[in-house]
């Protein structure tokens, strides 16, 4: 599938003559692939945690945003796919417009994919993903270590809305819950929502 035909249902939800999302046309996939977490403020407060599987971000809505620590089971929601220049996306939504709101960069890196077979052979990581299940190495600012994301409810043949949990992995101590999103600074800015929000008024 080519990057345009990924790319149509996130093109198809926005008006780029309105809103300064990116419209996924410059972007060149990297040695190795990427991840970014954004704080969203729209109809209401979410974190969108994004993986790039080839030319695209594959993409998930969490309502309390990821964690550092393995006791807590984050409820991922499946959304579009998004173009890899939106890793560096932050800024307002008008309101009216999908997802309008405030987006801030919380969190990016690069991610190593670590998805095996139960003999411990490699799997393709898009392969994993399609299967429901995939762990990773994120090697953000903010995030690091082992994650694993598994599907739980729905799929490409079900009816009910597809459903996924984000959990750290690998077990060890207690590590960081998931910060207050409206205290949170940007990575990119170090602007908090409201920041980014009074900036785009004074435009």
């Amino acid at each position: 599938m080519g990057e345009q035909d990924r790319l149509r249902e996130y093109r198809g939800k926005r008006d780029f003559g309105r809103t300064k999302e990116p419209q996924g046309r410059s972007a060149v996939p990297g040695a190795e692939p990427r991840f970014v977490v954004q704080i969203h403020d729209a109809s209401t407060m979410h974190f969108d945690f994004r993986l790039q599987v080839g030319d695209v971000l594959k993409s998930w809505s969490i309502p309390k945003g990821p964690s550092g620590d393995p006791q807590d089971k984050r409820l991922a929601v499946p959304t579009e796919d998004h173009p890899l220049e939106y890793e560096e996306f932050e800024g307002v939504i008008p309101q009216g417009e999908y997802g309008g709101g405030t987006v801030i960069v919380w969190d990016h890196g690069s991610y190593e994919p670590l998805s095996h077979d139960r003999k411990g052979r490699p799997v393709d990581f898009e392969e994993s993903l399609e299967r429901g299940h995939a762990r990773f190495r994120l090697k953000g600012s903010k995030l690091h270590g082992e994650y694993a994301l598994t599907r739980f409810r729905g799929g490409k043949d079900g009816d009910t809305e597809e459903a996924w949990l984000l959990v750290k992995a690998g077990g060890g101590s207690r590590g960081h819950g998931t910060p207050d999103p409206r205290r949170a600074r940007s990575v990119s800015s170090g602007r908090t929502l409201a920041q980014v929000a009074a900036a785009a008024g004074e435009q």
